[in-house]
Order: C-alpha cells, then structure tokens, then sequence
C-alpha cells in the first residue's frame, strides 16, 4: 500500500506541527499601517481569518487613494489617514506596525517603529542593501520588540513538513536545490492609473535620487535600483530562505549570476535570469524569467535517496531505487495561503514575546542571498567576499 502523508511522517520519525495557541481572549490589538497598496491589503485579509480581535487604528500612505480604501474594511473603519508615517508612531495606544512599502522604505520605517516601541511585522525583503541589514538586526537586538519578517513559508505547514523531513535525513543527504519561478504578467498586468495630484512623490523617493514622477517607476519600482533589485530579492529571497531553514547554512560562499533585460529594456533590474550561489555544503541554482509560467515557482531538494519537490500548492517526494509504481511516496497538498498562519505566529508571538517563525537575521540573510546574485551579475557574472562591492 502506497504511503500516506502520516504514516510517511510517522516512519521517518517525523512529528505534527507544533500547535498554534490563539492571542488574548479578550485583548483587542491595534495596527498601524505603512503602505498601503495591494500587498497590504492582502495582510489585512490575512490578519481577518485568523480570528484574532484587532483593529487598524492608523493608516499610512503617500498616495490618497490607498489610504482610503483600507478604510473601507470593517477593521479600519475608524482609522485616521496620515501622509507621514511618524505619525503613526506618535500613537501610544498603536501596539503594532504593519509595513509593505517599496523596499527603500522598509529599514527605516521599521527602525523608527522600533524606536518607538512598537512590534513589528516587515515584507520581505526586509533590507534594501545589505548595509541596511546590518543595521536592521542592531535596531531589533536592541530593542524588546518583536519583528517578524514577511517570508511566510516558515509558517505554512507543508513547507514546515518538508523541512522536518530534510533535516531528518529522510531523503538522504542533499547536496543540490533548483529553485525557479516565472511570471508571465508582463502582458496581462495593468499599472494604476495615478492621480499626482494626491500622491507625495517626494516623500514616495526618500532617500532615492531626485526624479520627476514615472508611472512605470511608482508601478513597477521592484525593477529599478534605488526602489527594489528585481527577482532575486523579491521571488528568489523566498526560495533560497527555505534552502537556508532546511540545510542551516545562509552565508553563501561564491556567487554567479546570468541576467539579461530581454523583456523589458526600460527597467534597470534584469528580467531573466540564471544564478548559482555556493555554499559550504550545497549549491543552490535559480532560473526565471517573465514567459510562460505554467510552473510557476518552486524547490527541488536533491538529496542521496529521494527528491523533494515543493511549491506553494504542496510537496511531492519521489524515492530513489524503487518501482515507477511506487512514486510519489509522499504527497501532500496545501489548503491555506501560509501568510494566514505567519500573521497568526506574529500575533502570537507578541503575546509570548517569544522569537517569531522569521526571524530578523532569517530575513537578512534571505536578502544578501538576493543582493549577493545581484553583485554578480553588475560585476560581470560572479561574485566572492573579496569582491563584495
């Protein structure tokens, strides 16, 4: 009889997911929020269907129309609206900030929340160079705060399930991990329409190059360098932080990277690419690009006895040396977006005030993974530490 997902877990010596206890019974959390486009919004939704008593209490966006429509949600409903984030921070009775602006925002939105004693959930990639996280990690080890980063496969339970396995020894030793993730949205995607007359651009820059507005830029800022760094630090960030967490190494060695802007000639960031970082005890490889995505994203670990392949949609395990009939072994589907459980970790985790499931060196180094490849490739294809600027 072929294996199912417990008596595989089971045979390997393999345990259930810790369980999950819920927040204060009769607490009501009050959020802050910095950034408020399509990615908040989905926090949001996260943050409902974990049933924890909260409401947004502060809004933050330098674009109007964002700001507002937050408000519509029945948890925002008596929000107040700023431009300016420090606002938000002013608000002694806020307990937490959630923050999903441009990268070039995140480090120091985050240390000036920090500073204000405030619990801390940040989309990935939590630094924008890897300076940044240095001093990201010095702001968080400082504080008593708690900051979970936004790489929400550490709380999915089938991405915990694999990880478990791997680090049994249940597929043998893994030596390889492919990673890889295309999205054909370059031709189905349709910017916002934006009206300036309500958008702070300056304030939306930062500490960017002054620049008169771009649509292309405010829309799609991940492809240019003082907003974001492409792929490798938005998709290849969450793949190669599951290589780290399952083979517990994250200080890649040597890095080499292939990019071409094939595409998109406009953007900076390359829109294809091919990169393998080595470390100590594996190599990790990563292809993507903006064409036909009927793989979407995913992991494959090559381990001595078995392959482990995982996507957001489940994980397949495929034994070495036995009967065609007999693969997968394992099989396990996934039912719920994992951001739902990682915004369930964060809440709990401010009530313990234990470690959250990502912690801020997690988050780091999942980023410098993706700035390394990026050293790479504007080096001319590799990078070591003796070349690391």
């Amino acid at each position: 009889m072929r294996p199912n997902r417990r008596t595989f877990l089971l045979a390997t010596g393999m345990s259930a997911l810790a369980s999950r206890s819920a927040f204060g019974a009769n607490e009501r959390l009050r959020l802050g929020i910095i950034g408020a486009g399509g990615r908040m919004r989905s926090l949001v939704g996260a943050a409902e269907k974990t049933g924890v008593d909260f409401e947004v209490a502060a809004v933050s966006d330098v674009y109007a129309p964002h700001r507002e429509q937050v408000k519509t949600r029945p948890c925002a409903t008596n929000a107040t609206l700023h431009n300016d984030f420090h606002e938000l921070l002013d608000n002694k009775s806020i307990d937490a900030i959630l923050i999903a602006t441009p990268d070039h925002w995140h480090v120091r939105a985050a240390v000036a929340a920090l500073a204000a004693g405030k619990d801390v959930y940040l989309e990935k990639p939590v630094n924008h160079t890897m300076e940044e996280g240095v001093t990201l990690k010095k702001a968080v080890r400082s504080s008593k705060q708690v900051l979970q980063c936004g790489m929400q496969q550490r709380s999915w339970a089938h991405f915990r399930d694999a990880v478990n396995l791997i680090q049994s020894g249940a597929i043998g030793r893994v030596t390889q991990i492919r990673t890889y993730w295309w999205q054909n949205y370059n031709t189905t995607w349709i910017p916002e329409n934006i009206d300036t007359s309500k958008l702070d651009w300056k304030m939306w820059l930062g500490g960017a190059p002054d620049q008169p507005f771009d649509t292309e830029k405010y829309n799609r800022w991940r492809w240019y360098w003082s907003f974001g760094s492409g792929a490798m630090t938005d998709l290849f960030a969450h793949w190669v932080d599951v290589a780290h967490w399952a083979m517990k190494e994250n200080e890649p060695t040597t890095a080499f990277m292939l990019g071409d802007k094939f595409v998109q000639q406009k953007w900076e960031c390359p829109d294809t690419q091919q990169a393998a970082l080595r470390y100590p005890s594996y190599d990790v490889v990563y292809e993507g690009s903006l064409n036909s995505s009927i793989d979407d994203g995913g992991l494959e670990f090559r381990g001595f006895d078995a392959t482990l392949k995982l996507t957001r949609s489940g994980m397949t395990v495929y034994r070495e040396r036995v009967k065609k009939e007999q693969n997968p072994v394992l099989k396990a589907d996934s039912f719920q977006d994992g951001t739902v459980d990682h915004m369930q970790n964060f809440f709990d985790c401010m009530r313990s005030r234990k470690e959250p499931n990502a912690p801020v060196e997690a988050g780091v180094a999942c980023a410098n993974a993706g700035h390394i490849a990026n050293l790479a490739y504007r080096q001319g294809g590799m990078w070591t530490p003796k070349h690391a600027s």
